[in-house]
């Protein structure tokens, strides 16, 4: 199946050539590529079949029903998620813009109501994207370090996650974002051993507690945050 798409650096058409059950990969004679996701027709009901070995029962832990099917089929989504986030950071796109569709893939992965990256510039996280608050605040809204939880989180290296984060003594309120109305809140750094590069946070209106699964799986992201950051910056050095 051809997928039609025109290069974002030449506008030539590019020619496609699926990868597997999920994804496409888009190459121009310019020397671009890049990848598309488009479900093959025959596996849209469950694209993930062949690939997951799922025990349809119900199990007890701890109280709790947890439904194994369920469970396996997430963890391969979030492995099919961080592939394709994988691939994000190392495509051409600039950083703002790899910024912006991470947040919007990690928000929509664990179906939370907003996922905001924060980089740091000098002594000031500055927000860098965002997906639900209004990305007219991007590059506006500013917290020093130490500042709120998103500042605590950057001088100290350590995630944040609270249930109800607005009952927190260290909760600051940026009005302009409506931030009132949300309650449970992830934050996590993006930082090597050495030094911090920003924090990334969730949040969701319902009050939650984010499993320990999350908790990882926002880490990880953080890691390739980080990743996506120093190889553009040693790209701008070299130019």
């Amino acid at each position: 199946m051809q997928v039609a798409a025109r290069c974002r650096k030449c506008g030539r058409v590019m020619q496609s050539q699926r990868v597997d059950n999920y994804r496409v990969k888009l190459t121009c004679s310019c020397g671009f590529s890049d990848y598309k996701t488009v479900m093959e027709k025959v596996k849209t009901v469950n694209p993930f079949c062949q690939k997951a070995s799922f025990t349809p029962f119900i199990e007890s832990e701890k109280g709790k029903m947890v439904l194994t099917m369920q469970k396996a089929n997430r963890e391969h989504l979030e492995i099919i998620s961080l592939e394709e986030i994988s691939m994000l950071v190392s495509s051409d796109y600039d950083l703002p813009q790899t910024l912006q569709q991470l947040a919007e893939k990690v928000a929509t992965q664990l179906k939370i109501s907003v996922c905001s990256i924060y980089l740091l510039e000098g002594e000031e996280l500055v927000l860098a994207a965002t997906h639900g608050f209004d990305a007219q605040f991007v590059g506006k809204i500013r917290i020093k370090l130490g500042e709120g939880i998103t500042g605590t989180v950057a001088k100290t290296g350590e995630h944040i996650s609270l249930n109800s984060a607005s009952q927190d003594p260290r909760y600051k309120i940026f009005s302009q974002l409506q931030e009132e109305k949300y309650n449970a809140m992830l934050s996590c750094p993006i930082a090597d051993k050495q030094d911090i590069y920003g924090v990334i946070n969730l949040n969701t209106t319902s009050i939650k507690n984010f499993s320990e699964d999350e908790i990882y799986y926002v880490s990880i992201i953080a890691n390739l945050i980080l990743t996506a950051v120093k190889l553009r910056l040693k790209l701008s050095k070299s130019r």
